[in-house]
């Protein structure tokens, strides 16, 4: 059966389209409703929740190379988004910076992730102080292990593209949570809202927002 997660918000972050202002929160206080659960995957999506997440190695903004091997031992919140330096993905980005170091607070690694070179995604970092690391997977590959390279209508026309998409991995390295077909503005609260619900107990049940 496939779960659904009831999620409410109160004091978003505001945004101010015209010049993509983003002033930092003073307190998001998003809720997170885990009294629904469940382990199916989003149509179009082969991860389920507990799978073991497809390993990847990527170089980020700087040429480093980044792998989720490396990362055993903690929670890493990776999310695709389809294009560095776009409206949507600005907005999304902008908050997840806004909202860093309450994440940071909760132990959690943020990575974002999107079919761009280094060099876009360190254009991309610089120009709105993204305090986070971006991941270049400009091929596709990774995004294609993850199932988020799905079918997508973009002005009248269908075309094969990343989806907006997060997952949270946890410590072990399996998928523990899903959030399919996201909304860049907000997504950020509702994330840092999941991470400080689930790191209220040792052993939290994970579920997929739909």
């Amino acid at each position: 059966m496939t779960a659904h997660t009831n999620l409410r918000y109160k004091n978003l972050l505001d945004i101010n389209p015209s010049g993509l202002g983003f002033p930092e929160p003073e307190s998001p206080a998003a809720t997170f409703n885990q009294n629904f659960f469940g382990n199916e995957a989003p149509i179009g999506m082969n991860i389920n929740i507990n799978d073991k997440a497809p390993e990847f190695t990527l170089q980020d903004e700087n040429g480093k190379e980044i792998s989720l091997k490396g990362l055993r031992g903690k929670v890493v919140v990776l999310y695709f988004y389809p294009r560095a330096d776009t409206p949507g993905c600005t907005i999304e980005a902008c908050e997840f910076r806004d909202t860093y170091k309450q994440m940071q607070k909760t132990g959690a690694v943020l990575l974002g992730i999107s079919p761009d070179t280094p060099k876009a995604q360190k254009k991309f970092q610089d120009k709105f102080k993204l305090p986070f690391s971006l991941l270049a997977d400009a091929d596709k590959k990774v995004a294609n292990a993850f199932g988020v390279v799905q079918e997508k209508n973009m002005y009248g026309k269908k075309v094969m593209g990343v989806v907006r998409t997060t997952f949270v991995i946890g410590p072990e390295g399996r998928i523990q949570h899903i959030f399919p077909k996201v909304k860049a503005e907000g997504h950020a609260v509702e994330v840092l809202a999941y991470l400080k619900e689930s790191g209220k107990g040792s052993e939290t049940p994970s579920a997929i927002r739909h």
